[in-house]
């Protein structure tokens, strides 16, 4: 078995991913693909949780924008990661790893109640646990619901998948010239107003000590290389 330098990590997707080459929507295809490097990284004997956002079916905080009360908005948002969850729990199963959907918000008939034991006992018998619907609260995005899950789980690291390689000086995709930072302090990420992930979730994981990787949800075995603790993307830790 390779060395794994991450034993128990949360990894934190956002709903974009699940949308594939799509505006909108899941895309059965786009899952399975990353679900099969999930599957084989958890064969290795990583303990994995999952934090997914809702951003390829709703947004609170657009809504909100337009009109709608932001409370309102973000408890649709909280239901777009329900059915998230569900999509890549499906997924995963198919690849033969057993998997609990744990919900924030009560809807036993499809998740169980998020139970922070429980989700230790689910990590412990090798189980993926996906925590669904944010916080349960309006107002906190679905980063510091990974950063808050991450604490809570004593996880080793927040893995932030995203489409970029890691944290850039501006926009790489619209800045050819962007250069990519291999490490990062907390405080750097909070003074630059680096968009790695909210304020809330990097204040929280500078306060539990939890390296927060950023890196490419892309480019194939890049999540084997980071529990294995290859350099890979961006590293945001203390100084």
């Amino acid at each position: 078995m390779p060395e794994i330098k991450y034993e128990r990590v949360m990894l934190k997707l956002s709903g974009e991913a699940l949308a594939g080459g799509q505006k909108f929507g899941i895309d059965p295809e786009a899952v399975t693909v990353f679900c099969k490097e999930i599957a084989e990284v958890v064969r290795m004997g990583v303990q994995m949780s999952m934090v997914i956002g809702g951003g390829n079916i709703f947004r609170g905080m657009a809504a909100s924008a337009r009109g709608m009360d932001r409370a309102q908005g973000d408890y649709m948002g909280m239901l777009a990661t329900i059915m998230n969850a569900l999509a890549v729990q499906d997924s995963l199963e198919k690849q033969g790893i057993q998997t609990r959907v744990l919900s924030a918000i009560t809807m036993r008939e499809v998740a169980e109640p998020y139970i922070r034991r429980r989700a230790v006992r689910h990590l412990e018998k090798g189980r993926v646990v996906i925590c669904a619907a944010g916080t349960g609260n309006p107002y906190f995005t679905t980063d510091t619901a990974a950063a808050l899950r991450a604490a809570e789980l004593h996880t080793q690291a927040i893995l932030k998948a995203t489409r970029v390689n890691g944290v850039y000086d501006k926009d790489p995709e619209t800045n050819p010239d962007a250069v990519m930072f291999e490490s990062l302090s907390y405080l750097d990420v909070l003074k630059r107003q680096l968009k790695v992930m909210d304020s809330t979730a990097i204040t929280l994981a500078m306060d539990n000590a939890l390296p927060v990787i950023v890196f490419n949800l892309f480019t194939g075995g890049n999540i084997k290389k980071v529990v294995r603790g290859d350099n890979v993307g961006t590293t945001v830790k203390g100084d």
